[in-house]
C-alpha cells in the first residue's frame, strides 16, 4: 500500500475534514461572539469533492478520517456524507467531533452511517459557566451525549478545555461524570490560534502538568493508553474504565508523532495547527484535474509539514481561528 510521508519521516494516517466553518455556539477561546465572515458556501468542496479527496488520500495510505467543523451537524445530510466516506477503500476509521447540540436528532442515522465513535466539546457541567464559555445551553448538550450513548458510540470522549479562572473548579466533577456514564475524558490546553485563541492563552492559561498533579490527590491514577490516531497522553483511574487524557500542545508539544492533516470547507489542506503552511485543493478539483495530479498536490502539502509547530515561540504568527482550519 501507498504511504504518505512527510520530510520529517512520519507517516500521514489521519485527515481531520472540516464540513463547515460555521457553528451553532460561539466558544470565546474559538470564535468571537459576531463573526459572520463564514467561508461562501460556493466555495465549499461538495460531497462529490470531498468523497474524490478522501478517497485519494485513502489510496495513499491514510486510515482515519475525523469529521469536524465549526459544527459538522450545521452541515445538512451530513450521514449522507458519512456513508459515502465508509465506502471508500482503505479508510477503516470514522469519528466525528461534535458539541453535541444536535446530537439528540442525528445519532442515529450517524450511527447507522459509519460513524463509529465521537468526541463532544464540554467545558463545564454548569449552565452558568457553560454559557459564559459558548453563549449556548448546557442541557441541549446534556440530551446530545445521552443519546449518544443511547445510539452506541464507542468511545465517547469529552473535550474540556482547562482554563483559569472560568472552569479550573470543575475538573473533579468532570472525572466524575464520566465514570458515571463510563465516557471518556481528556483535558486540552488553550492555544493561541487567531485573536480568540491568543486572548483566553493571554488569560487563562493552565499547564496540564499540574492539572494531572491535582487530579492525582484524590483519583489512583496509573498509566492507560487509549486506541486512535490522537495526540492525548492518558492515565487511568485505578479499579474503573475510565481514562483521563492530555492533550498539551504547549507544555509538551506532540509534534515529533503528529501523524495527521487538515482539510478545511473550502478544500485547502493544513498541515499544522500552529503554522500556516497549506495548500489548495479547490483550485485544481473545478479544473478537472486527473487522480495522478491529485496524488501529487497531496504529496506536495505534506512536504510543506513543518518539524513542530511554534505557539510557545511566535504565538502571534497564525491568524485564522480554530473553526476556520477544522478542529
Amino acid at each position: 500500500m501507498a504511504q504518505l510521508t512527510d520530510r520529517f519521516g512520519r507517516h500521514i494516517q489521519y485527515v481531520r475534514l472540516s464540513v463547515t466553518d460555521q457553528c451553532d455556539l460561539r466558544c470565546f477561546y474559538c470564535m468571537p461572539r459576531g463573526f459572520k465572515d463564514f467561508e461562501e458556501p460556493e466555495h465549499w468542496l461538495t460531497f462529490d469533492e470531498i468523497t474524490r479527496v478522501i478517497g485519494a488520500f485513502g489510496r495513499l495510505g491514510v486510515q482515519r478520517v475525523r469529521v469536524t467543523g465549526g459544527e459538522p451537524l450545521v452541515r445538512k445530510n451530513l450521514p449522507d456524507l458519512v456513508s459515502r466516506l465508509a465506502g471508500l477503500e482503505g479508510i477503516n476509521d470514522i469519528s466525528l467531533s461534535t458539541n453535541a447540540t444536535r446530537m439528540r436528532k442525528h445519532a442515529g442515522e450517524l450511527k447507522a452511517a459509519g460513524v463509529a465513535r465521537i468526541n463532544v466539546s464540554l467545558d463545564s457541567l454548569k449552565p452558568e459557566v457553560f454559557r459564559q464559555v459558548t453563549g449556548g445551553k448546557l442541557e441541549k448538550v446534556l440530551d446530545g451525549l445521552m443519546a449518544a450513548k443511547a445510539a452506541g458510540f464507542a468511545p465517547i470522549k469529552i473535550n474540556m478545555v482547562a482554563m483559569k479562572g472560568v472552569n479550573d473548579g470543575e475538573f473533579e466533577d468532570m472525572v466524575e461524570f464520566c465514570l458515571e456514564h463510563d465516557f471518556t475524558l481528556r483535558f486540552i490546553e488553550t492555544m493561541p490560534m487567531g485573536d480568540t485563541g491568543r486572548h483566553a492563552s493571554q488569560d487563562h492559561y493552565l499547564n496540564l502538568q499540574d492539572v494531572k498533579t491535582r487530579l492525582a490527590r484524590r483519583f489512583d491514577l496509573v498509566p492507560g493508553v487509549m486506541p486512535g490516531g490522537g495526540p492525548a497522553r492518558y492515565m487511568q483511574v485505578a479499579g474503573t474504565d475510565l481514562r483521563i487524557g492530555f492533550i498539551t500542545p504547549i507544555s509538551q508539544h506532540f509534534c515529533e508523532t503528529c501523524n495527521r492533516v487538515r482539510l478545511s470547507v473550502d478544500g485547502t489542506i493544513y498541515t499544522c495547527l500552529g503554522q500556516e503552511h497549506n495548500l489548495e485543493l479547490r483550485p485544481l478539483l473545478r479544473a478537472g484535474c486527473s487522480d495522478d495530479e491529485l496524488f501529487d498536490a497531496i504529496q506536495r502539502a505534506v512536504d510543506l509539514k513543518p518539524e513542530r509547530h511554534e505557539f510557545s515561540d511566535r504565538p502571534e504568527k497564525v491568524l485564522r481561528f480554530m473553526s476556520m482550519t477544522g478542529g
